[in-house]
């Protein structure tokens, strides 16, 4: 069973972040992930994750993306939770700029896991309740509580 609180720690969650372009925005998330997993390489997970976006935007719609990547030097799940101050353009089959950005690391051989995480996400990330109430956030905490004390 997805357990979101087993994904996302309060360090890793990011109210009203700054980005201007999609690229900007995975840097900086980039920047601020391995800043707090200190085994993780900034420029391999923003490689990485550049590397996933080109193959087809992560972007859900709705104002939702979910980037995502496999990393040799990742040893467990890593989520990371951001809001950005103004939306931004992440090529969405809907054409709506994203403002709720989850990015998922996970280590190289978890193929699986992988995809049972991003199924969990897609299903959290589409409930019109869940996404208003991590807009609603105003703080780093805030956001975070939010995510892990949804009631489904």
């Amino acid at each position: 069973m997805f357990q979101l609180d087993q994904l996302l720690s309060p360090g890793l969650t990011f109210c009203a972040a700054p980005g201007t372009s999609k690229k900007k925005v995975i840097e900086t998330a980039s920047t601020l992930i391995a800043e707090r997993r200190t085994e993780l390489d900034a420029a391999e997970v923003y490689n990485n994750l550049l590397a996933r976006e080109r193959l087809g935007s992560t972007a859900l719609g709705d104002g939702i993306a979910i980037p995502h990547c496999r990393l040799s030097g990742c040893g467990e799940a890593v989520g990371s939770l951001i809001t950005l101050a103004d939306p931004v353009d992440f090529d969405a089959s809907d054409g709506q700029r994203v403002d709720i950005l989850f990015i998922l690391m996970v280590p190289e051989e978890a193929a699986q896991e992988h995809l049972d995480i991003l199924a969990g996400l897609a299903r959290l990330l589409s409930q019109a309740a869940f996404c208003d109430a991590l807009r609603a956030a105003e703080s780093d905490s805030a956001l975070y509580d939010a995510a892990v004390n949804y009631e489904h």
